[in-house]
């Protein structure tokens, strides 16, 4: 059996050799480079790993310096693969930042400014007021159950605000609170019988109310309370009427008219005179005054179910709804605006209204 002829090794790298060259000659893009990359230099079927594999083919005298001849190639080869990679790179860099550059002498873009939703606008403007006056912000659970939601507030069992057809019932004896008077009791029962109380608690409240121009299934309210020693229904004049002045003006006007809750005694819905004109009468008021307000002097049984003696304490309180605050200080005379998340309406009001 013959043995198998020398390899002219030489021969096939020089032919290699040229092959790169043209190679090199038709490069474009950062994918030739990858492509010519794994022609030559790849480990499987590379160029340069099918000439190694023949240097064991070659004379032994010869193969020393044909195998330097061979790594000489390999390292130019790799090189100047490094060299176009690295050129390529540089060029599509350039090419992104001529193409992204940014001329900073130009004016900047402001980003659109979003504001306060109306409602939220009148809440922290009641806050604020009754702060000033003295009053601390409480909060409540919105998932209540029967004894602080009506039984402590004195509505009887066969009160309507009970019925399923006004409150969302909950599993377990729950409800959602249809009030924030609640907190009344929850913060009395706290307090163990220490005077001054003086808290407003503005809070969500849900009813089975069917949406319209003046009702909505959940809507916000604030509950005023003050409880001490000898306070009377003129110190709930007094404040009303500060707030009222604060909140509408300084030329607001507000009146008490009779009227009846459970859980205060007695009872008086207040009006704030109407600032669209004036108290002449007008298609928003009627008769010149608009109702903002529920109020009274707390009830001598809600007082014991807070934990408070009647012979020895008094107190008042009152509860208005903040849409309605805003519906009168913005001019709205349609609630459901305040829940449509509309952003022609929404935009009118800034931070500072």
């Amino acid at each position: 059996m013959s043995s198998p002829e020398p390899v002219d090794l030489e021969t096939e790298m020089l032919r290699t050799r040229r092959e790169f060259t043209a190679g090199v000659d038709a490069v474009r893009t950062a994918d030739d480079v990858a492509g010519l990359r794994v022609r030559f230099t790849g480990k499987k079927a590379g160029a340069l790993t099918g000439l190694f594999r023949l240097l064991g083919q070659v004379s032994a005298p010869d193969r020393p310096r044909v195998g330097a001849l061979l790594n000489e190639l390999k390292a130019e080869i790799e090189s100047r693969l490094d060299e176009i990679s690295g050129r390529l790179s540089a060029s599509t860099r350039a090419s992104a930042l001529e193409r992204e550059r940014a001329d900073v002498t130009l004016p900047g873009r402001r980003p659109a400014r979003g504001s306060l939703h109306p409602t939220t606008l009148a809440r922290l403007r009641i806050e604020q007021i009754f702060r000033e006056m003295g009053y601390s912000i409480a909060t409540g659970p919105e998932v209540e159950d029967d004894f602080h939601n009506f039984e402590a507030l004195n509505l009887p069992q066969d009160h309507p605000a009970r019925d399923a057809h006004d409150t969302f019932y909950l599993d377990g004896g729950l409800l959602l609170r249809t009030h924030t008077s609640p907190v009344q009791i929850r913060t009395m029962r706290a307090a163990a019988g220490r005077v001054p109380v003086k808290i407003i608690v503005p809070g969500r409240v849900f009813r089975r109310d069917v949406p319209d121009a003046s009702h909505s299934p959940v809507f916000h309210q604030v509950e005023g309370l003050a409880v001490d020693r000898a306070i009377t229904m003129g110190d709930l004049k007094g404040t009303l009427e500060l707030f009222a002045r604060e909140m509408f003006g300084p030329k607001s006007r507000i009146r008490f008219r009779p009227s009846f809750f459970p859980f205060t005694e007695p009872s008086a819905e207040v009006d704030v005179l109407c600032f669209m004109c004036g108290g002449n009468g007008c298609r928003a008021c009627g008769d010149g005054w608009l109702e903002i307000l529920g109020s009274g002097m707390v009830h001598p049984t809600v007082l014991r179910n807070g934990g408070y003696d009647p012979e020895e304490v008094t107190g008042w309180a009152f509860g208005m709804g903040i849409e309605r605050i805003a519906m009168l200080k913005y001019g709205v005379d349609d609630l459901r605006l305040f829940f449509e998340n509309d952003l022609r309406f929404l935009k009118q009001f800034g931070a500072g209204r």
